[in-house]
């Protein structure tokens, strides 16, 4: 060690390039958002959260039209049991809906992601014939997890101003959205998907009319294949016309309703017969299991999804820069009275905010602990160079780390960014204990030491200690590696944490015993090296008060100020004056410097809050900082009789400490956990449990995202017209509350294998305003304050304006004190006859329980029983009991309906269409194409594509009564 350490000590420059180089590394892999114009940076991946959901694939299958029951026998039991020999597949999970099923396959945590899509492409393609009815086509889900839903938008038309102008149908929107924005939103880099929500989609209808049918002699089979064989285009041979070159192309792919109206069906005494004698075609909305509403008002939007692995800040960022690309080129409309209303892409839910947030996090709590360590050091150590040399300490080992983290693929996220700041303590210790023994060496010393002297002192000094803090460094570093060796959701959430944590306490044994004693050799050294100290620390001491000055402290910042001046006039006084004031000078640049990061710590901390006055946080800062120091000096200064007493008072002393020990026993386990070997008479006693409890466990702590997501759910059995009325009423009240910011909700399902919620699951993304108003730079901000007035200054438009000199605006009512009020606030709105309570949960901790449970709620219960009867009658019993249970909110308990759904079956008499010579297949062809609708043919215009669909024209109950006359 000491070897190594004199090594470096005589190759400072060597040194000098490593800093110059982990600065400059660490600068380009750094997560946080640095933009450069000469440097081209190469980020580390940065979420708000890990993403610990589980290895698995979605095979998502289409059979529209069908059953529940139908999908789970014919497609969803056929896939699954072909699936379950996949290699590496842990379980498979199944879920069939009305007209598509999902199959969510779970593999091993070793199997490597785009591996086990090969596998599932490969098991597809070979299913042997007849396995899946003919027109069903499995198809491979995106490469991403729902858990990479980062950005979710509407389609609004505004105005020059932004504001909302309107002008713009669904049907409109949904077109923009399908083939306008949705293709040039999934070319960003790094988007796995990007699904539509909401609206309607255009289709050409066929009502046909079975009057005019009979009328006719038409079957609906001739014109279900009249509309098919007269919608394609075919491309023929070329032909040589005078030297050119024609290619010929005979267009017929229907441009419209007049197109459709004019195909033939048959020929009766040489007169045609047309579509549109025996139907009536329009151009109307297709079926939808899915709505997006917006504060009441229905809305068309989408979800882009970030593909696994890709780094989704930069992602979001590409989204954006799409976005801004195709803004120009979006449809607009002149209005009735003149205004132009274009087509706006409004996100509504950008994850942006919320890494920003986890970034700064990090950011914040390492500037506080340098601010907080420079003040320690100062006070304690009574050196501005060991405060000035551990300063630098921290960002190196910080930007040192996320090299690291880049080299060892490790995301930036909330978990791993805090193993950083956990290990903030560690490095200060290291650089505390060096600089001071270094330190303690130069001031033995009674005599000016030579470069060379001074090089072995700081050497020996260096390894004297550097044995010992390097073995507490790998101690800590050892005591984490069983948390490498977790799997599942737990080695996910903890592993990050464990890497970086291990990687800043490597990086700061590495600078601990190179950069800091070269930087202690300058710092602390003879001769020139003192000057170049001295003039760096003046320079900043300059800055510094005359930053004192901005912050309204000129007393600090003049005191400050005049310290330094004197320091840099001191040569030139006599050597009796500098004796007799050199002393003076010390103390007071020191405490000026103690002033200044006071002052500084108050204001970036505020601990009592930015509606305090500055004064009122920096005395409370300044009480409690000096009310510590003054604790440990005052324990250091009686620590040896301390020690004596307790050598000699053993058995005393340690009394205390297993006093303390079963204490802390009691408060984590609880009294009866820690006393069950006493009676039950003591271990039971109701007074002590209720004292003592035990501390409560839970596996991850829920993230403020900065928004809610309200989950209620309606009955299985409501149409989607009720429960869109539903879903519009609750955004409208839950608007209305004034902490809210934006409501946008959904019911059903956007279209991605992702979601898979049915029409009686309402989602909300409900986003609230900050407690503290921001400024334009995004962080909290100050704002013009009238004074006599009492009240904030506000522009023309409402807006408060920026006032350095101002006051900090508070968003939230007096009575509303965190987010946890205004959820309450919520649920008081939204209590909609027909939907249940709906737990607090948030967007992001909602889908990490959906993903590893199934469940949209925290905590669930699956049962298991013989058939869906047995098995809904004992839930809703178990309901019931669930209810009554201490410490459940009633409202929020509910066992899923599964039997719910009512069905109108058509049972075929086979006998009686025998008589006709009708054959089952017809019947059931006629039930799906006139009274449900068919798909028949999909007609190109432009780049668009509209699908022709066949129905029945007459209501429900006519269409079943009539189907006789139909199939004759």
């Amino acid at each position: 060690m000491q070897r190594y350490i004199e090594y470096f000590l005589k190759n400072r420059f060597l040194v000098l390039l490593f800093v110059a180089f982990v600065t400059g590394a660490g600068v380009i892999v750094a997560p946080f958002d640095w933009q450069f114009d000469t440097i081209e940076r190469h980020p580390v991946p940065v979420d708000a959260i890990p993403d610990i959901s589980e290895n698995q694939q979605i095979v998502f299958t289409r059979w529209p039209g069908r059953s529940p029951s139908d999908v789970d026998d014919q497609v969803t039991y056929p896939l699954t049991v072909s699936l379950l020999g996949l290699p590496g597949v842990k379980t498979v999970r199944s879920y069939s809906n009305f007209g598509f099923s999902l199959i969510y396959v779970i593999f091993e945590e070793d199997i490597e992601f785009y591996w086990s899509r090969s596998r599932i492409l490969e098991k597809l393609n070979s299913l042997p014939s007849g396995t899946l009815p003919d027109d069903v086509v499995p198809s491979l889900g995106p490469d991403a997890t729902a858990l990479g839903q980062v950005f979710w938008y509407t389609l609004e038309g505004r105005d020059k101003d932004g504001n909302p102008a309107g002008g713009w149908d669904l049907d409109e929107l949904r077109s923009i959205q399908d083939w306008v924005v949705r293709y040039a939103l999934m070319s960003a880099s790094g988007v796995a998907e990007v699904a539509s929500v909401g609206g309607f989609v255009r289709e050409y209808q066929v009502d046909v009319d079975p009057d005019a049918m009979r009328a006719y002699g038409v079957s609906i089979e001739q014109i279900f294949n009249s509309i098919r064989r007269s919608n394609s285009d075919v491309s023929a041979r070329t032909i040589e016309v005078n030297n050119v070159e024609y290619m010929i192309r005979g267009v017929g792919f229907i441009n419209g309703v007049e197109d459709l109206e004019n195909i033939a069906v048959t020929s009766r005494n040489n007169t045609p017969v047309r579509i549109r004698d025996v139907a009536h075609i329009t151009l109307g909305p297709a079926l939808r299991r899915g709505v997006l509403d917006k504060a009441g008002s229905e809305a068309v939007g989408g979800v882009a999804v970030v593909r696994f692995g890709d780094n989704p800040l930069q992602v979001i960022k590409n989204l954006k820069e799409k976005i801004d690309l195709i803004a120009p080129g979006l449809p607009e409309k002149t209005l009735a009275d003149g205004t132009v209303s274009k087509v706006t892409i409004v996100p509504f839910y950008d994850r942006t905010e919320l890494i920003y947030e986890t970034l700064n996090t990090l950011n914040d709590a390492i500037e506080q602990q340098i601010l907080i360590t420079l003040l320690v050091v100062v006070i304690m150590v009574l050196s501005l160079r060991t405060s000035f040399i551990i300063g630098l300490m921290l960002p190196l080992t910080v930007l040192m780390t996320f090299i690291l983290m880049k080299l060892f693929r490790v995301d930036a996220n909330i978990v791993a960014l805090s193993g950083i700041a956990i290990a903030v303590g560690t490095i200060v210790d290291m650089g505390i204990v060096l600089c001071e023994n270094i330190l303690r060496h130069f001031q033995k010393q009674q005599q000016q030491l030579e470069p060379a002297a001074a090089l072995r002192l700081v050497a020996s000094a260096s390894h004297e200690v550097a044995g010992a803090v390097t073995t507490a460094a790998l101690t800590t570093i050892v005591s984490f590696l069983p948390v490498f060796t977790m799997i599942g959701a737990e080695g996910k959430l903890f592993t990050p944490l464990a890497f970086t944590k291990t990687f800043a306490l490597i990086c700061s044994i590495i600078l601990a015993v190179t950069v800091l004693p070269t930087l202690a050799l300058i710092f602390y050294g003879p001769g020139g090296r003192q000057k170049v100290f001295h003039f760096l620390v003046s320079l900043f001491a300059l800055v510094f008060g005359a930053a004192l000055f901005h912050f309204e402290q000129a007393l600090a910042g003049t005191l400050l100020i005049l310290a330094v001046l004197l320091h840099l006039f001191e040569k030139p006084l006599s050597t009796a004056l500098k004796r007799d004031i050199k002393p003076y000078l010390d103390s007071g640049l020191m405490f000026a410097i103690v002033l200044l990061l006071t002052i500084i710590l108050a204001d970036v901390w505020q601990p009592l809050g930015p509606g305090r006055s500055a004064v009122t946080n920096f005395l409370f800062v300044a009480l409690t900082v000096f009310t510590i120091i003054g604790a440990l000096k005052l324990f250091q200064h009686y620590y040896e009789p301390l020690l004596r007493w307790s050598l000699k008072h053993k058995i005393t002393s340690l009394a205390g400490s297993v006093l303390l020990v079963i204490f802390g026993t009691t408060c984590w386990l609880g009294f009866e956990s820690s006393f069950r070997w006493l009676p039950d008479s003591v271990a039971g006693n109701k007074t002590m449990n209720e004292v003592f409890p035990g501390i409560g466990k839970e596996f991850m702590p829920a993230l403020n995202e900065g928004s809610f997501l309200y989950m209620p759910t309606t009955m299985p059995h409501a149409a989607l017209s009720e429960v869109t009325d539903i879903l519009q009423t609750q955004d409208m009240a839950i608007n209305a509350i004034p902490e809210v910011k934006r409501v946008v909700g959904k019911l059903g399902r956007a279209e991605s294998p992702l979601d898979p919620a049915p029409i009686s699951m309402i989602e909300t993304v409900i986003t609230y305003h900050p407690e503290w108003a921001l400024g334009s730079d995004g962080e909290r901000g100050k704002f013009r304050y009238d004074e006599q007035a009492g009240e904030f200054v506000r522009d023309t438009k409402g807006n408060l304006i920026e006032d350095p000199d101002g006051r900090y605006y508070r968003n939230w009512r007096d009575h509303i004190r965190s987010p946890d009020d205004i959820w309450q606030e919520i649920v008081k709105a939204a209590q909609v006859p027909g939907t249940t309570g709906a737990p607090k949960l948030q967007p992001i901790e909602t889908r990490i329980v959906m993903l590893q449970s199934g469940f949209r709620a925290p905590m669930g219960i699956k049962v298991y029983g013989p058939s869906l009867e047995a098995i809904e009658s004992f839930s809703l019993a178990l309901e019931q009991a669930l209810k009554k249970v201490p410490g459940i909110k009633p409202e929020t308990v509910f066992a899923e309906r599964i039997v719910g759904k009512p069905y109108l079956e058509i049972h075929i008499d086979r006998e009686r269409i025998a008589r006709y010579g009708i054959h089952l297949q017809s019947v059931q062809e006629v039930i799906e194409v006139a009274i449900g609708g068919k798909r028949i043919t999909t007609t190109v215009e432009g780049r668009e594509r509209y699908p022709v669909r066949v129905r029945y024209m007459r209501e429900l109950r006519d269409q079943i009564e009539s189907l006789g006359d139909i199939l004759i």
